[in-house]
This record gives C-alpha cells, sequence and structure tokens, in this order.
C-alpha cells in the first residue's frame, strides 16, 4: 500500500526504521539486513502479538485503540508532536473532506499590514507557496514571489541553496513543517503534486521525506548569506493569519541596534527602485534635486 492508502503503517515503518536497538536497551544481534527495530521486537517492547503489530503496519487494522498507539510511541521513542500526528491518524472523529482551492486569497487586512511592514516579509499557505510579498523580501530572496514556493526553491535552485549556510538544518525544518501542516490529508492534490516533484527531483527531500518527521516552525534565527550584502542573521517569524485557512505571514526582522540591522538597511536601500523624473526636469524624490543638479 502506498502513504496515501496507508499513512498509519508507512508513518510506523519509517519511525521503526529509525530506532536501533541499544536505544531501547535491547542486545544488538550483529548486522542487520534493515535498520532499526524489527517489528517483533517493537511489538515485545509494547506489550502487544506481532501478528496485530503487523495488522498495523500493512493497514489490515486502522482503527487501534489510543493505549496501543502510545505504547507503540514509548517503544518508537516520539515527542509529543509526532505522538498527536499518530494519534490523529486513527482519530475516530468522522470529518468531511474539503476540497481546497488551487490557490487562496489573504484577507484584505493581512495584505495591507504587509504593506506596512519595514522588515522582509510575505503570505505563505500551508504548502509553502507564496501568495504576497514585500518588496524587501524579494530582495532578500528573488524566489518570494507571488507564484513562488519555498519549499521547491529550497531543494532545487541552486541561488535559494546557496541563500542559506545553514541548508541542512533548514530543509530538516521545512520537511517536518510540511508533515505536520498536511496531517493526515495525504490525498490533497497540491500535497501530492509538490511531494510527487520533489521526490523525483531532490534525493536530499527523498531522505527527508521517508523519516516522517513531524515538528512545527518556532521563532528563532536564520543565517543569510546574500550575494549583495554578506551575511546577516534574521529572527523569523510565522504568524497564523486569522480568518484565513492556514495562511501564514512570515517576518524576518534584525535584533535592535546590530549589525544585522544596517546590513538589512544596507539591503533595503540597494533595492529601492530607481526614481522617476517629472516634467521639467525634477526627479521624485520629495523635491531633494533639481535639474541642475543642486541639492535642497
Amino acid at each position: 500500500m502506498s502513504e496515501s492508502t496507508n499513512p498509519l503503517g508507512a508513518f510506523l515503518r519509517a519511525r521503526r526504521e529509525l530506532v536501533t536497538t541499544e536505544q531501547v536497551g535491547l542486545p544488538n544481534a550483529g548486522v542487520r539486513r534493515v535498520p532499526g527495530l524489527r517489528r517483533e521486537e517493537v511489538a515485545m517492547l509494547a506489550g502487544i502479538s506481532a501478528d496485530y503489530y503487523l495488522r498495523l503496519e500493512r493497514g489490515r487494522d486502522r482503527h487501534p485503540s489510543p493505549q496501543v498507539l502510545e505504547s507503540i510511541a514509548a517503544v518508537l521513542q516520539l515527542d509529543d508532536e509526532h505522538v498527536a500526528h499518530l494519534l490523529g491518524m486513527v482519530a475516530q472523529v468522522p470529518r468531511r473532506r474539503r476540497r481546497r482551492a488551487r490557490r487562496q486569497t489573504p484577507p484584505a487586512g493581512a495584505l495591507k499590514l504587509l504593506g506596512s511592514l519595514v522588515q522582509p516579509a510575505y503570505i505563505e499557505d500551508r504548502y509553502f507557496d507564496v501568495l504576497a510579498a514585500n518588496r524587501l523580501a524579494t530582495a532578500l530572496s528573488p524566489g518570494t514571489v507571488v507564484g513562488g514556493n519555498q519549499l521547491r526553491d529550497l531543494f532545487l535552485d541552486a541561488a535559494t541553496q546557496a541563500l542559506y549556510p545553514d541548508w541542512e538544518d533548514v530543509t530538516e525544518c521545512f520537511v517536518a513543517n510540511l508533515r505536520q501542516a498536511v496531517g493526515t490529508d495525504v490525498d490533497d492534490p497540491r500535497f501530492i503534486e509538490l511531494t510527487g516533484e520533489l521526490t523525483l527531483a531532490s534525493p536530499r527531500f527523498r531522505t527527508l521525506w521517508a523519516r516522517h518527521e513531524v515538528r512545527g516552525q518556532s521563532g528563532g534565527p536564520v543565517r543569510f548569506h546574500h550575494p549583495q550584502v554578506g551575511d546577516l542573521t534574521l529572527n523569523r517569524e510565522r504568524l497564523t493569519i486569522n480568518g484565513s485557512d492556514d495562511l501564514m505571514l512570515v517576518v524576518h526582522h534584525p535584533d535592535a541596534g546590530s549589525r544585522d540591522e544596517e546590513t538589512l538597511g544596507l539591503l533595503a536601500a540597494t533595492s529601492l527602485p530607481p526614481v522617476p523624473r517629472r516634467p521639467g526636469g525634477r526627479e521624485d524624490a520629495g523635491g531633494q534635486r533639481e535639474a541642475d543638479g543642486v541639492r535642497r
């Protein structure tokens, strides 16, 4: 069965392969043909039969009790976010699937706020599709434009990869967040399209996706190596937009009074659009320059 038809089995198998015998206190019985724990070892440690665990991984039993799942989660050493994801896969609450719009429209208020920000900022959906961006966000990362996708650029665009000195850590964070954002909605067309493209095109994505890491993004510093202004570190915040369907406002801001603040200011200045001329030879810069070159 594929992940879309048996997400529970895919998750259990992936997480089982990441746990070693040493981590759970079992003796190392020499070279193993496959990484991680065997099915019967997980079953033994969780206090369930090997046959029942096999049925879970193969999708033959889709309604295990929370107690069974929590026992398995303890063996697989899952944290709270992974446990919540696991329990959500077999929740007994019926849910009505909604076909999501191909591309959402951010609320007018969020767009006004975005336009007022002096820091690099943009609005993205749960697939990291960019729905709106201010000028400085595009100056910081040229792929941050309406219609772009942060995840795709991160794995497939060399210029975007060079922008992040900690590229491997950033890719881990993005993939784990995609897992959490999509949850059990693995038959979503946009999700299938994006993950299918990246699985075929990026070995790094294939490796991370197979791990089934689940983690939300929290605010924190991100290092950049910008081709114009050099190195800078900015704090990255993802803020939920009320009244929207999984849209986030992402803002990058420097520490006040830091060198990074100066560097970002330099980037803002170098990315200003050219000043248009007024009729009569004046430049439209608030009357700062006359046609004869004399400043006021």
